[in-house]
């Protein structure tokens, strides 16, 4: 969830090229909320507890099993879907220590939406 703090850093920066953003997060309500205040996220997140999504988008990392510490741990990635719910790009790490680099994801949308 760290990452939920780059993205509220730089969220501003989306809404100025009109990307609304949100999060997605398989941790127990509490912890999210607990997080959200302490940091001031001011996104929506999306509390997949059940792991519905994580399983329906094939995201969820399989090298750890029922009991350990990582079951259930999705693989992080960004992706951005247009208003009619088609993915127009995604970025995607293998592994729950890399992540997206934002000024990166950023760049990428602005000229994705740009159109160059």
């Amino acid at each position: 969830m760290r990452q939920f703090v780059k993205l509220n850093d730089i969220k501003d920066q989306f809404a100025a090229i009109g990307i609304g953003i949100g999060g997605m997060t398989y941790d127990k309500p509490e912890i999210i909320k607990t997080f959200d205040e302490k940091w001031g996220i001011d996104f929506p997140v999306l509390k997949d507890v059940e792991l519905q999504h994580v399983d329906a988008w094939g995201i969820r990392n399989q090298e750890y099993g029922p009991g350990t510490f990582g079951y259930g741990i999705p693989y992080p990635g960004v992706v951005l879907i247009s208003p009619e719910g088609e993915i127009l790009a995604k970025w995607a790490e293998k592994g729950y220590r890399s992540r997206a680099d934002w000024s990166e994801v950023l760049a990428d949308v602005t000229t994705i939406i740009s159109g160059n």
